[in-house]
């Protein structure tokens, strides 16, 4: 059984810092790509950024370009979200997935697995 835990979210103020985790089990991880995604209220699910099995290749929405860098230790099986100069707009749930593929993804549909998320929420 695959499990995706997020952790790291918070309460922050805008212009603050926060990085995120997601710990997956279940699945060889170092096999695929993984994702960010984040969902706030009333809204779609928004791609946020994705890393290839090895690391090599990222992709990011333009929203946080510039801003968030992903990355993943295949040792511990975890994903990382560094989030840096964050916003109000950044404010929602963010949650990852493990792709259906080895490259990076940017649509949901191309992945399988998914987490429950961690709550971001930037003050103004």
């Amino acid at each position: 059984q695959v499990q995706l835990v997020e952790s790291g979210g918070g309460l922050v103020q805008a212009g603050d810092s926060l990085r995120l985790s997601c710990a997956a089990s279940g699945r060889t991880f170092s096999r695929y790509a993984m994702g960010w995604f984040r969902q706030a209220p009333g809204k779609e699910r928004e791609f946020v950024a994705t890393i290839s099995k090895s690391g090599s290749t990222t992709y990011y929405a333009d929203s946080v370009k510039g801003r968030f860098t992903i990355s993943r230790d295949n040792a511990k099986n975890t994903v990382y979200l560094q989030m840096n100069s964050l916003k109000p707009e950044d404010t929602a749930v963010y949650i990852c997935a493990i792709a259906r593929t080895s490259w990076s993804q940017s649509s949901p549909n191309e992945y399988n697995y998914w987490g429950q998320g961690t709550q971001v929420t930037v003050s103004s």
